[in-house]
């Protein structure tokens, strides 16, 4: 890839009203990053806003150097180094900015996620359970909080752990965590999907949660509230195909309220880690109809023959939104139309800043 290719991508994914879903489907419809740029303005023209405010080339050059300088480095969805797994789920980001080792990302990955204010038994457990993967060679991935994150991340300090964040790749948080943080950079691996300064706000860990869904063959909770981010996780790895498991709990401790919760809607129950091998072990060859497809290419995905779409088309599918996420598979059948013109017309309006992506491929306007 062309440092100028590399730019122009970047570029595409730092500009406002360009999400991952939509970023993909650029990529998919012009075949490269320069070509998409170039396309944007007319693109959010149909969708009915003004000229886009498209990331400015000395900002996003700004941004490349401050990563080098980091001892950090960009990897796109379509570069080797790019978790295989992360890559097949759907919404996967564009651009991960990484430190230390992502080949560990190739060995078999297991997220451990749980509640910020664990009992001490939770995260000597998570401690003991993330030592007993690392020992067998798994890569223990986790969000790097307070709690079940942390404990998790030291007991696999002598094997392999990823610890993803929802700041910055240069800002610690929690501040206590900043030591455990630069440990993992610098022997093992920190991810960020944020670029370099960006504070962790609130709106930033769901979106850090999926990534450590999707980078994961299975997540275990250890200990979660019913409305937790780590019950996010759980879901999220669920919606994506993968194994969720979970560690049960007294009924009298709020905590294990959630994982009870998974436990009864059908995860794993896990007491060791022989439980969670067995769990996230490979599919027998023989019931495996066809090969996982990176999430660009799937079905839906907008390619360089997709026709443009008329004035006809934008109404008959605006007409259908409203403030209330609805399926894309719901909209194609409701308007009548093709698949591929109603992508066309969503990434007009996301583009146009009047429509939100939901998880599940479900769409609002905002």
């Amino acid at each position: 890839m062309t440092p100028a290719e590399r730019l122009a991508r970047l570029r595409l994914i730092r500009t406002p009203h360009v999400g991952p879903v939509s970023w993909h489907q650029l990529m998919q419809r012009f075949g490269s990053g320069e070509a998409a740029l170039d396309a944007l303005p007319d693109l959010a023209l149909r969708g009915g806003a003004g000229r886009p405010r498209i990331a400015p080339a000395d900002a996003v050059l700004r941004e490349i150097d401050r990563v080098a300088a980091l001892g950090a480095r960009h990897i796109f969805s379509d570069e080797d180094d790019y978790s295989p797994l992360l890559c097949e789920v759907e919404g996967a980001p564009p651009v991960v900015i990484v430190r230390g080792d992502a080949a560990m990302l190739r060995r078999p990955c297991v997220a451990i996620v749980g509640a910020r204010n664990a009992s001490a038994a939770a995260c000597r457990f998570a401690r003991q359970l993330a030592a007993d993967l690392a020992a067998r060679d798994v890569t223990v991935v986790s969000g790097l909080a307070r709690g079940v994150d942390t404990a998790a991340h030291i007991g696999a300090l002598g094997g392999s752990t990823a610890g993803v964040i929802a700041s910055g790749i240069d800002i610690a948080f929690p501040p206590e965590n900043a030591a455990l943080q630069e440990k993992i950079a610098s022997d093992q691996l920190l991810v960020a999907e944020q670029p370099p300064g960006t504070e962790p706000l609130a709106r930033h860990f769901p979106s850090r949660n999926r990534i450590i869904a999707g980078m994961a063959h299975g997540t275990v909770v250890i200990e979660a509230a019913p409305r937790s981010g780590s019950l996010i996780t759980a879901r999220r790895a669920g919606d994506y195909g993968r194994e969720v498991m979970a560690v049960p709990g007294s009924p009298l401790d709020p905590r294990a309220q959630g994982c009870n919760l998974l436990i009864r809607e059908g995860a794993t129950l896990i007491q060791n880690v022989d439980d969670v091998i067995e769990a996230v072990g490979p599919i027998d060859t023989r019931m495996v109809r066809e090969p996982v497809r990176p999430f660009a290419l799937a079905a839906g995905a907008l390619s360089a023959a997709a026709i443009d779409a008329g004035e006809g088309d934008r109404r008959d599918v605006a007409a259908l939104l409203g403030p209330t996420p609805v399926a894309i598979d719901e909209l194609v059948r409701q308007s009548g139309q093709a698949a591929t013109t109603v992508q066309l017309v969503l990434l007009e309006l996301e583009l146009a800043g009047r429509i939100e992506r939901h998880a599940g491929a479900r769409v609002s306007l905002v």
